[in-house]
């Protein structure tokens, strides 16, 4: 709602005076209009930005991206821009999700047979809270490992997550650093994210499983926060042995494919982006590096839990940031 001729005019002449009590206090112009509350914008100087459709980018050859789907009219008035980057070899980069970066080549070296050995009696509650969580995911799931998979990275991505939150909340209270610990924790629980990105490419899930998605991770995300401010040794061990079930899991899911029961097919052009891998890649070779990943998660989590039992904190450990 506009002021009145009178509130404006008053207005004017108020800013008049200031201007000569005060030169620095700017003149207001005659045609611009003073609302009676807020800024009046100039929205003759926004700047719009046109993205490629997933259509568009159909009829140009070039597949469609979960990363950049939907955006097509984008107003920026603030000055924003989105950043135009390229490949190594000079082609776009597609993907809004994750930056160049951000990927790597994984390492498919690590010992995938390490176990902690539960010992102590926190340990061993870790150790059979994970066991017992493994049950009904067998009975619901039993052998389609790929909505399997899909189910585990919408868990396996929280703990990450919340240990990063809830250590980044102390850093502030204490005043204090962190050793690197939110990157590295932030770092578990976006590369958990990926990989959920990349299997639902693969397996679509049905709304039954979309609905028991949000319940599990409801209870979880809970259930994890409040046992991370209870004992931060429990939360990082538990999760160790988390890691280690995902990658009996996803060894389980490689003989399924060597047998034939599942179908090797290519593997989606995210996970090619994201792991560097070679254009002709399959699932199996996305699944080998998602495995490689848990492993990494494993050693991390056993490792920072580790640090809690001698005592010592966190930040008192330098962080395994950028540990694929």
């Amino acid at each position: 709602m506009m002021m009145s001729r009178c509130g404006a005019k008053a207005m004017a002449t108020a800013v008049s005076h200031s201007h000569l009590l005060n030169p620095r206090v700017p003149l207001v112009a005659e045609n611009v209009r003073v609302p009676m509350m807020g800024v009046v914008r100039d929205f003759s100087k926004m700047t719009f930005e046109k993205k490629k459709t997933t259509e568009e980018k159909e009829s140009n050859g070039g597949k469609a991206d979960q990363g950049n789907k939907g955006e097509q009219l984008i107003v920026s008035y603030w000055g924003v821009k989105p950043m135009k980057i390229t490949k190594e070899d000079g082609t776009e980069w597609k993907w809004s999700c994750f930056r160049p970066w951000e990927t790597y080549k994984s390492d498919l070296t690590i010992d995938l047979k390490k176990h902690h050995v539960p010992s102590t009696l926190s340990d061993k509650l870790a150790y059979w809270t994970v066991k017992s969580l493994r049950w009904p995911t067998d009975v619901f799931f039993q052998r389609r490992y790929g909505c399997r998979a899909m189910m585990l990275e919408t868990v396996a991505a929280v703990p990450g997550m919340v240990g990063g939150m809830l250590v980044h909340c102390k850093s502030l209270r204490r005043f204090e650093q962190s050793g690197g610990w939110i990157k590295a924790l932030l770092e578990e629980a976006e590369n958990e994210r990926m990989h959920l990105m990349t299997f639902m490419e693969v397996a679509k899930p049905n709304w039954y499983e979309r609905a028991l998605v949000i319940a599990v991770q409801g209870v979880f995300f809970n259930a994890y926060f409040l046992g991370y401010l209870i004992s931060p040794k429990f939360a990082h061990r538990m999760v160790g042995y988390l890691e280690e079930e995902a990658i009996h899991s996803y060894t389980e899911f490689l003989k399924e494919l060597d047998n034939g029961n599942i179908e090797n097919v290519p593997a989606p052009a995210i996970a090619i982006d994201y792991w560097r891998l070679e254009a002709d890649a399959t699932l199996r070779d996305v699944v080998m590096v998602v495995r490689a990943d848990e492993a990494h998660h494993r050693d991390v989590n056993h490792y920072a839990s580790d640090i809690h039992y001698q005592g010592r904190e966190l930040k008192e450990a330098p962080a395994p940031i950028g540990y694929h």
